[in-house]
């Protein structure tokens, strides 16, 4: 693979930044596909961005007590980003979002006790405003795990409200005289409990008992604290479990209710009010219809005045699909179906794989699979989230639970990987001998060499970063060709990725104008001229060229 080095960096940079609208001329229809419409971005500082999902407790041990901390994340900034963007060590990234930091009883972090403290185990709220200001010195936003949906069955206001039926706070949370009786919307698991001779409604178990979000004095709370996490310096939100905020009735009066929305559009309305630019990030894990619904009124705010971003996990699921089958039909279907249904001018949030799924290494396996994932993920419309390790190629552990899903970060071959002085938390990843930060660094053929050069390419153009869509391959019959343009006032690429394990040549594209590479595999090319061009790519190779007249 061709290697960006710095001077290549700048003088592409320069080349972007010159680039006018007159410098393209329009594309002459692509006929099996010739629907083109672009989406004009919102501006914030979120659109386009490319996110890296910590879990504080895996990522770097400070004081040796085996479990992650902030000031190990801070000791690692550098990694993540330099602040500098004319070397090519660091990976490059915009954004973090950190998951629950806030003291909880469990290790995850998602059963809040207390949502104005730091965990203990993760240090101090001055450790967190030192990150803030460590990131944002070198150009980093960092958003937060706000979980509003439920708190811990320990919370303060849970013990209060469980105490008797007179309680001030009784009315925070969900409470029944009789069992109602409802499963989960995605299963028959029981959600009310027995408690003091009444029963609660706790939608993921009885330890997280659901907040009401009909009681006005819930919602003033979830808004105060947003507040003050923003008046701390921090960038934003993602809300986790958002569609289950208020719930009408069983199945689905469980999820996705008007009252939810409702009160989304008054918590959007009062972070904007304390920060303009502060980003929300939702979890919708549904059909890309519903999650379409979840930004809201875009006429009443650019980008919608509900949730401004939310993860793309339809995409997701056919990007690994695609990659593990070798079919790109199902990739450029998802791609095009996002593109239709999203309102015009939002952002999605592309990923691969979150903490709550099996890590993409351990679903599709060798290196060649995960090189053709991460060059689709960072050359699709959208914010691009990166789970950490994922551009080591870091494996689950050999269990179906959720910590094997979180495990600690690899950054050498040492006994403790790095991590810590002390004993890990939780076992090291499998093979992180050979897959960790240290033997990858200096391995320009490596995933995390491919990481950083990729993310890299996209910052390089404005296209890749905030354009629109135009998919030129198949998304009917079986192909190992995936193809598209991005483009922008300012900018074109087209963007071609291989699949399969052998070379493949495309078909002729009608394109006016000249390609130029941005990032080509080695063994790729384009040839053609007179407004007709196909590209040839090695096994599992990637192209992106900038159209030019």
């Amino acid at each position: 693979m061709r290697s960006l080095r710095a001077s290549t960096l700048r003088a592409l940079l320069a080349l972007a930044l010159a680039c006018t609208e007159e410098d393209f001329t329009p594309l002459a229809p692509v006929e099996d596909n010739p629907h083109e419409v672009f989406a004009p971005t919102t501006g914030k500082w979120w659109d386009g961005a490319v996110f890296y999902e910590v879990f504080v407790r895996s990522f770097q041990d400070s004081n040796g007590d085996g479990k992650g901390d902030l000031q190990g994340l801070i000791s690692r900034l550098d990694y993540l980003n330099d602040g500098d963007p004319s070397t090519t060590g660091d990976l490059g990234v915009d954004a973090l979002w950190l998951m629950p930091v806030f003291a909880s009883p469990s290790y995850h972090g998602y059963d809040v006790t207390d949502y104005e403290t730091i965990a203990p185990d993760y240090g101090t709220n001055a450790d967190l405003d030192a990150l803030v200001a460590a990131a944002h010195a070198r150009g980093m936003k960092v958003i937060v795990d706000l979980v509003l949906n439920h708190t811990s069955s320990q919370h303060p206001w849970f013990l209060d409200s469980a105490s008797s039926p007179a309680s001030a706070k009784r009315g925070w949370y969900v409470w029944s005289a009789t069992n109602p009786g409802w499963g989960q919307p995605w299963g028959t698991a029981q959600t009310w409990y027995a408690l003091n001779g009444a029963y609660y409604y706790g939608l993921f178990w009885s330890g997280m008992p659901d907040l009401n979000f009909l009681d006005p004095e819930v919602r003033a709370e979830a808004e105060r604290i947003a507040k003050l996490w923003l008046g701390h310096g921090v960038d934003g939100f993602r809300l986790d479990a958002i569609r289950y905020l208020v719930e009408d009735g069983p199945a689905a009066g469980q999820a996705d209710t008007p009252e939810t929305h409702a009160y989304l559009k008054e918590l959007a309305a009062q972070v904007r009010g304390a920060n303009p630019d502060a980003a929300l990030v939702g979890e919708v894990w549904t059909d890309p219809r519903t999650i379409a619904s979840y930004y809201g009124n875009i006429g009443a705010v650019p980008g919608g005045d509900e949730i401004p971003m939310n993860f793309d996990f339809p995409l997701a699921d056919a990007i690994v699909r695609g990659v593990g089958d070798q079919n790109a039909a199902a990739i450029g279907l998802a791609l095009a179906t996002t593109r239709d249904l999203f309102p015009a001018g939002t952002t999605g949030a592309p990923f691969l794989t979150n903490h709550d799924m099996v890590r993409i290494a351990s679903q599709v396996g060798s290196g060649a699979f995960l090189r053709s994932a991460a060059a689709i993920l960072l050359t699709v419309p959208g914010s691009p989230f990166i789970y950490y390790g994922e551009e080591l190629g870091m494996q689950n552990g050999p269990t179906g639970n959720d910590e094997a899903k979180r495990l600690p970060m690899a950054w050498d071959a040492s006994s403790t990987a790095g991590f810590t002085t002390g004993t890990p938390w939780y076992p090291l990843p499998p093979g992180y001998q050979a897959t960790n930060v240290a033997a990858e660094t200096g391995d320009p053929s490596s995933l995390l060499s491919r990481y950083r050069q990729l993310i890299r390419a996209r910052a390089l153009s404005p296209a890749l970063a905030h354009g629109g869509i135009r998919i030129l391959s198949s998304m009917t019959a079986a192909s190992t060709l995936l193809a598209f343009i991005r483009y922008h006032p300012q900018d074109r690429v087209l963007v071609a990725h291989n699949l399969q394990d052998g070379p493949v040549t495309s078909p002729a594209y009608a394109i006016a104008g000249t390609l130029e590479p941005l990032f080509v595999d080695d063994g790729g090319g384009a040839n053609g001229g007179s407004g007709s061009w196909t590209v040839t790519l090695p096994p599992r190779g990637t192209g992106i060229w900038r159209i030019r007249q």
